[in-house]
């Protein structure tokens, strides 16, 4: 009988005892006298890596599960604390095998891209930097600890920024801005404490970066994103080809959009309405929607059936939004026990995107660990993992119906134009965090100006009407990648190019396309993003004119599927 989610025990991690094992390790690694003696070192570490991931893991799911419980956060403070010394120990046992004349037998045993991967994270800390390490860590402890505190008052209610969601998206534009604005308020309120913690985030960021020899942080953060294979300058020619292929684009279809709704003269507020009788939201109970999406994946493949079932055996589902728990939706793989999807329903389509999206990702947790996949080459980097999760959200098109019964062909159209449309706001975020880092000095309202100017570059459709937070150019600051996960962002564009040919290739055949994704899945992290992107049979979106066909073929398919 499998254990479900809420049975798993806790420990607290015994720190001495795991610095003390890996330093037998390093001394083991420099020692071996051959290559099975190394990898036999290797896999060692993979039982310890596993075993404090578990504990980890676990804790920062039931934190998020409830913000407000004392004990998870006390030890979310501990892991704060102490995941920095022991990620620098498990690198100077990186650094220990990569300095072994046997560290061919690595690659021999599990690819060329472990070596890779391996001399990436040895290059992004050190003992040098581990109070910095730590004290990013509470910061952004704080941030998350902040953003889950947001309640706010409206139409007589008290509510999470979720449960605000759907006023946002209501037919009468005066409820549709003053949700924004009751929004914007609670922002407005707590302004100077979020100015203060991007503040300390950004130089604290940017030390780390100066003491490992790195100009600043944005240099940093693609080693500790793990990007192999490409750079900077390959992202700043996907961000230029968005600029000048996308945009227009979609400048086009907001229009479109605006005149199929009714809204002459379209503000901020307006534009995340798309239809006349209003979007599409499924039918049904959080319960029921459970139960489609277990017939979606009973019906999709056998290999998506075993899975649905695993993780409904497991009950590791939490998808219903209550005071205390943490903002947003995630997929947190709990090692040696496998994944979890997180979420907070609010009755939009969002809800869909999750059972899709964020089981996306779990699946190819589920067939990293069916596999056998060692940890570091179980999932590819961010941005071959949102792959995962962005196709499957087009691969699940025929059982949409499930969900949205006589209103799945509008949820189809908003889908496909929410997902095009997005690329220009990723490539925001990721410029504007490559200027935040490179000019660390900006006050508030010069950060702000910043992104009211990439807002013009990327989305010159928006007016932003006078809004409080939102027209001041502080909307960055409910993007909460910015302060947790710099630089990630980009990552979900280059994931969505991919997505976005996935979902080509499901329109001309759609098993083919299946056959390729489940393919793509079973890869693991056991080759590059490019190489992985190449391996599906599709454009590498760094080459100059990749997007250009992209925008074409979804924009030609938006145009002929208008409802």
């Amino acid at each position: 009988m499998k254990q479900t989610f809420s049975e798993l025990e806790y420990r607290r991690p015994d720190v001495p005892a795991v610095l003390e094992t890996y330093r037998r390790l390093i001394a083991e690694a420099a020692a071996a006298a051959d290559g099975p003696a190394l990898v036999q070192v290797y896999r060692q570490h993979e039982a310890e890596d596993r075993a404090w991931g578990f504990a980890a893991s676990l804790c920062s799911i039931r934190h998020t599960l409830d913000t407000t419980d004392p004990f998870y956060d006390g030890e979310t403070e501990f892991f704060d604390e102490h995941t920095p010394a022991v990620g620098n120990i498990q690198l100077e046992l990186y650094r220990a095998l990569l300095a072994s004349p046997h560290r061919q037998a690595l690659a021999d045993e599990f690819g060329e891209i472990l070596l890779k991967k391996m001399d990436i994270a040895v290059k992004s800390a050190d003992d040098r930097v581990l109070e910095l390490m730590q004290e990013e860590n509470r910061l952004v402890s704080a941030y998350i600890k902040l953003y889950a505190s947001v309640k706010v008052e409206f139409d007589g209610k008290t509510l999470t920024l979720a449960q605000l969601g759907p006023y946002k998206q209501s037919l009468d534009r005066a409820t549709r801005r003053a949700a924004y604005e009751a929004e914007g308020a609670f922002f407005d309120a707590h302004r100077q404490e979020l100015d203060e913690l991007y503040d300390r985030m950004v130089h604290n960021r940017n030390e780390q970066a100066r003491v490992l020899g790195y100009a600043d942080y944005s240099e940093l953060s693609y080693l500790r994103m793990g990007r192999i294979d490409y750079g900077p300058a390959q992202v700043e020619n996907y961000r230029r080809q968005v600029v000048r292929d996308v945009v227009p684009a979609i400048a086009a279809l907001q229009a479109r959009k605006m005149a199929r709704v009714g809204v002459e003269d379209a503000k901020f507020c307006d534009l995340g309405v798309y239809f006349k009788d209003g979007n599409p939201k499924p039918h049904g109970t959080p319960e029921e929607l459970l139960a489609s999406a277990k017939q979606m994946y009973h019906e999709l493949s056998r290999e998506t059936a075993a899975f649905i079932d695993d993780m409904f055996a497991r009950e590791t589902f939490d998808v219903l939004s209550r005071p205390g728990k943490a903002q947003g939706g995630y997929c947190n793989t709990i090692p040696g026990y496998g994944p979890f999807v997180f979420s907070n329903f609010n009755g939009t389509s969002g809800d869909v995107d999750v059972l899709t999206h964020e089981a996306g990702h779990a699946f190819q947790a589920y067939v990293a660990q069916q596999e056998g996949l060692p940890g570091e080459l179980a999932s590819p980097g961010m941005e071959s993992c949102e792959i995962h999760s962005m196709s499957m959200e087009f691969l699940t098109d025929p059982w949409h119906h499930l969900f949205f019964g006589p209103d799945t062909a509008k949820y189809q159209l908003y889908h496909a134009e929410d997902s095009l449309s997005f690329l220009p706001y990723g490539c925001l975020v990721d410029e504007f965090q490559h200027i935040m880092y490179r000019q660390p000095d900006l006050t508030p309202d010069e950060r702000n100006a910043v992104w009211l100017e990439l807002e013009h570059k990327y989305r010159p459709w928006i007016d932003f009407d006078g809004l409080p937070f939102y027209g001041r150019g502080a909307g960055w600051q409910r993007q909460l990648h910015i302060y947790e996960c710099p630089f990630y962002y980009i990552d979900y564009c280059l994931a969505q190019t991919v997505a976005l040919q996935f979902f080509s290739a499901h329109l001309s055949d759609p098993q083919d396309a299946w056959v390729r994704y489940l393919a793509l899945v079973r890869k693991g992290g056991t080759a590059s993003y490019p190489e992985l992107v190449q391996a599906a049979g599709f454009a590498v979106p760094f080459e100059d004119g990749s997007l250009a066909p992209i925008a074409k073929t979804v924009g030609d398919w938006i145009a002929a599927h208008q409802v």
